[in-house]
């Protein structure tokens, strides 16, 4: 049976939304694909749902192609699972936390490997049962601090995760291969551009860790990429260190004048002015060792403030840093910071003083102090004195000062050299679609997941975590197929396959475009049929082109004679099509 607009639960808007930040925001909200129940939160209309049911449709059988087995956990879990993982603590304030009416601590789920590892330990124990790859397609819960962009950034989300579980690593290799094998055709078949990254594992734990990268300028990832094939999310990006340097022949440090200058460009100009090399060269940022304070805020509430030195020619990544520190959070320091540290002289700060060198003590400051990797022994700078007014030059790493340990925590330019040799990287922008990882053993071992291998010996099983943004996907997509007109979803995700407007008012237009609807039905197309008496042709085009079913049967002033308009969305083009020969012209 065709769908109906004078029955259909449908409401367009002829308004853009006014917190409607990007297209697909804008846009499936206006076409009535979902509305907004608070911050982060949308209800899904059906429109929605049957686009969303197609996206679900494609992933299940390539998930079933790839060997993987469908369950279906509830969102609401209880804290105890959570709690000797340690991830009750580690999702800080991003955990959305409830008490039942005893008192017992409930959470909505943010992502589920504790339940896969209890349900599989519940059910399985011996080798002959693995390897086992089960999947679930279910609403997750993250408490977004600034949700944004409609779909792309919410506060509840539907996944699809996949969990494979071997006990050999060559077992967890072949399983994680066979999974991603499985991501690329779905993403294919999905039309979706993609870049598979290195990428950092987070809360999830584990090792080896690749995100799936759909490059857009909206994209809230920034990826990296050299022409030799590298690829990586910034913050798993590692600092290719210049080699250590002899510093028996290098010459004394000075502290010198520098008044008026706490920024980096202020010294540097200085410096040139009034200290200028012995070698001719001009001074430049990346001469500067610049000290950025840091305050981490660890799971226990405590607050330790830290230095970070790093060349004067970059800025501190919070992304970066955060990963560098995790679990414990990361923000710069405040006032409040300074005022319990009188030691840090702002806009003069380094790792090395007068005072400290003369008591012989190892910290300037008395605060933990990292280096950026390029910071390597042997290297000279230009820093702090940790004096008002002044700067020490030729300060030289490992003979006049020392660090506590290094941190990636520097920006990553363009130009920078690829970890694995393959040349300088370019920065591109993206977003996140897919995301696998190869957990290891880390919830099996803490959760008592073990089985019996061929020696009759109790082995921890090892597990590969997978997952897809499924309304994330279906939010890009929506963006990558529009136009200033509507949406424009392509074939394979479109909520009908033809959408057919009786375009006028007499009987004969309707009476025809029942014909035509019924023939398309009969043909194997779901059809959308706009079938509304008292609604104006224009009104009708407006809809049909901001629906954005690919493919529109308009069936209007040459009803009478057998004939109709077909439109394609995607080209752009219109024809007139006799209506006996519409099935043929839609298969062509």
């Amino acid at each position: 049976m065709p769908t109906r607009l004078t029955n259909y639960f449908l409401r367009t808007l002829r308004e853009d939304p006014s917190d409607a930040e990007v297209a697909s925001h804008r846009l499936l909200l206006r076409a009535g694909y979902i509305r907004r129940q608070a911050p982060g939160i949308f209800a899904w209309l059906p429109l929605g749902l049957r686009v969303k049911g197609k996206i679900e449709a494609i992933i299940r059988e390539e998930m079933t192609a790839a060997g993987a087995h469908e369950v279906h956990f509830p969102a609401l879990l209880p804290r105890e699972p959570y709690e000797v993982t340690g991830r009750w603590e580690e999702y800080g304030d991003n955990l959305f936390r409830l008490k039942d009416r005893k008192g017992s601590d409930l959470l909505l789920a943010p992502t589920h490997e504790e339940a896969f590892t209890l349900l599989v330990k519940d059910l399985y124990s011996s080798y002959k049962d693995l390897p086992l790859a089960i999947y679930q397609i279910q609403d997750k819960y993250r408490d977004e601090a600034r949700p944004r962009a409609g779909l792309l950034r919410g506060r509840e989300f539907t996944m699809k995760d996949a969990y494979t579980f071997d006990y050999t690593d060559a077992g967890l290799d072949a399983s994680y291969q066979r999974q991603r094998d499985a991501y690329e055709r779905i993403f294919t078949r999905l039309g979706l551009e993609y870049a598979i990254v290195q990428a950092d594992a987070g809360a999830m734990g584990g090792s080896r860790s690749e995100e799936f990268l759909h490059p857009t300028v909206i994209g809230e990832d920034t990826f990296v990429r050299s022409a030799g094939g590298y690829a990586a999310n910034v913050e798993a990006f590692t600092t290719v260190a210049p080699p250590a340097r002899s510093f028996e022949k290098l010459t004394p440090l000075e502290v010198l004048d520098t008044p008026d200058t706490p920024t980096i460009a202020a010294l540097v100009a200085v410096a040139n002015e009034k200290h200028p090399r012995p070698d001719g060269r001009a001074w430049t940022a990346a001469d500067t060792l610049k000290n950025v304070v840091l305050a981490v805020v660890h799971l226990d509430g405590t607050r330790e403030v830290v230095v970070v030195g790093l060349p004067g020619d970059r800025e501190v990544d919070l992304k970066r840093a955060e990963v560098a520190f995790a679990p414990a959070e990361v923000e710069p320091a405040t006032e409040a910071d300074f005022l319990k540290h009188p030691e840090l002289v702002k806009g003069y700060i380094g790792p090395w003083s007068e005072r400290g060198a003369m008591l012989g003590e190892e910290s300037a400051t008395g605060i933990r102090y990292l280096v950026d990797p390029r910071v390597v022994e042997g290297s000279g700078w230009i820093t702090g004195a940790n004096v008002h007014g002044k700067h020490v030059f030729g300060l030289v790493a490992g003979r006049d000062f020392d660090w506590d340990a290094t941190v990636e925590a520097a920006e990553v330019l363009a130009g920078d050299p690829a970890p694995d040799g393959s040349g300088p990287v370019e920065l591109a922008r993206g977003m996140e679609i897919g995301h696998v990882f190869q957990l290891g053993r880390k919830y099996a071992e803490v959760l008592g997941l073990k089985v019996l291998d061929e020696n009759g010996k109790l082995v921890t099983v090892t597990m590969g975590s997978y997952g897809i943004g499924v309304t994330r996907i279906l939010a890009i997509i929506a963006e990558l197929n529009c136009d200033e007109k509507g949406l424009i979803w392509p074939e394979a995700v479109a909520p009908f396959d033809v959408h057919v407007v009786a375009a006028g008012r007499e009987q004969v237009v309707f009476d025809v475009a029942e014909e035509v609807t019924a023939s398309l039905e009969a043909a194997g197309l779901d059809v959308l049929f706009d079938d509304r008496p008292k609604v104006s042709p224009g009104v009708k085009f407006g809809d049909a082109e901001l629906i954005g079913v690919p493919r529109i049967v308009v069936v209007g002033r040459g009803a009478a004679d057998g004939v109709v308009e077909l439109w394609d969305r995607r080209t752009g083009e219109r024809s007139s099509v006799p209506v006996a020969g519409l099935p043929a012209a839609l298969r062509a």
